[in-house]
């Protein structure tokens, strides 16, 4: 086990509660979010084409514990082993057409760290305030004081959601099903 790279044994799985049921065909909002590379990006003008966007709960750090229960809670686990994973198959989603960003609500310089740490090629975006979970009612949880989303993946096409993967897991495989859902919609 490599600390947060890795998943332990037993986790256990996530159900789907019908969080993310009303979000198909929504209309992303006008909401600006703080990016890694130093600018904002407007979720409600990501432009014609797809984007992917990854939502998780939070990465932890070297060197730091995490949340007391958060192996307990089904879906907290695997934050860092998802980025990875989208790490990885980011060329293939850029050569199916789509941008990709990461999302959570951690702030900025946070996130700019893990970016770094972990030579994520693309943006993660932060939702700190939780406005862009507010005005699309996304599913969230609290622990130690902190409320999070829960981890989902938003696929937008011209500015819609046209598909929503919750819940996610195993999460360091996912990007892998996104890959897979892209190729199904290109060729079909």
């Amino acid at each position: 086990m490599s600390g947060f790279t890795e998943l332990p044994p037993g986790l256990p799985r996530p159900v789907d509660d019908g969080a993310c049921n009303h979000l198909p065909g929504s209309v992303m909002p006008h909401v600006k979010l703080a990016s890694t590379s130093g600018r904002f990006v407007d979720a409600g003008a990501l432009g014609e084409g797809r984007t992917v966007i990854y939502c998780y709960p939070r990465t932890g750090r070297p060197g730091e514990a995490l949340p007391d229960g958060w192996d307990a809670i089904p879906g907290a686990r695997g934050c860092t082993p998802q980025a990875c994973a989208f790490r990885d198959h980011a060329a293939e989603l850029a050569a199916l057409g789509a941008r990709l960003f990461g999302l959570s609500t951690q702030d900025t310089a946070y996130q700019k760290e893990m970016v770094e740490r972990l030579h994520l090629p693309f943006e993660v975006l932060s939702d700190r305030d939780r406005s862009l979970a507010a005005a699309l009612n996304l599913p969230t949880f609290e622990i130690g004081g902190m409320r999070l989303i829960k981890r989902l993946t938003l696929v937008v096409n011209g500015g819609k959601i046209e598909h929503v993967f919750y819940p996610v897991f195993p999460p360091d495989r996912h990007a892998s099903e996104v890959v897979r859902w892209l190729q199904g919609k290109l060729s079909a």
